[in-house]
């Protein structure tokens, strides 16, 4: 029996896995699959998440709350495979509903969760603006926008962003380029290069109108 549920669906993979099963071997490549599975079941217990399916390289985990996905897809991408020689691995992330059927997931939610995984380069975790939106004030993480995003099979492009995790600064405040107010780095939502220099912004509205029209806010 099938049945409806909303959450934050999570992929991920090992970025270039073809490219590295053709250096090392069949043998290695499975092991570290193997292993990769592994260290992602162990953080899910204190988050209540569900471990779907392993399709390929590829995991697909279900989370209820979309700021625990989102650190757990920054723990993903940052340090469950660290260490000398570890693999890049890429993360994209959807909340929405979704159709369960004997413990699998399906609907448009699941194929934009994989689309953004796709679009992810290694050690890199992207978040549909939908989900971000639901944890926009999520303490140790900021926000960069990638702007609206075509992606393969999605009537309607998608907005995007990618989380990264703060990294400590000497606590100075900067300014929003978009509507002025003064921000500490530390707690930015957002934060965009342009020009080789970083703009961090109070809010993901800010952060998405200096994407779009960065010569608006920059002199």
């Amino acid at each position: 029996m099938a049945s409806d549920t909303s959450a934050a669906f999570l992929f991920a993979d090992i970025a270039g896995f073809t490219a590295l099963t053709e250096a090392h071997g069949d043998e290695q490549a499975v092991a570290l699959v193997e292993q990769f599975a592994e260290a992602v079941k162990g953080e899910l217990p204190p988050i209540g998440a569900e471990y779907v399916k392993t399709i390929g390289d590829a995991l697909m985990v279900r989370i209820p709350d979309a700021g625990d996905a989102i650190r757990l897809g920054l723990r993903i991408t940052h340090d469950v495979l660290g260490g000398h020689e570890a693999p890049a691995v890429r993360v994209g992330i959807n909340h929405g509903p979704a159709v369960e059927r004997a413990g699998d997931y399906f609907g448009a939610t699941i194929n934009i969760a994989a689309r953004v995984s796709a679009l992810a380069s290694g050690g890199e975790a992207l978040v549909t603006g939908e989900t971000a939106a639901l944890a926009p004030d999520l303490e140790g993480v900021f926000y960069e926008s990638r702007g609206r995003q075509v992606l393969r099979n999605v009537s309607k492009p998608v907005e995007i962003f990618a989380a990264f995790p703060i990294q400590t600064t000497d606590g100075q405040l900067v300014i929003d380029p978009v509507c002025q107010m003064a921000v500490d780095p530390e707690r930015a939502v957002g934060r965009l290069l342009h020009g080789g220099a970083p703009y961090f912004f109070c809010s993901l509205t800010c952060a998405a109108a200096f994407a779009e029209h960065p010569e608006r806010y920059v002199a």
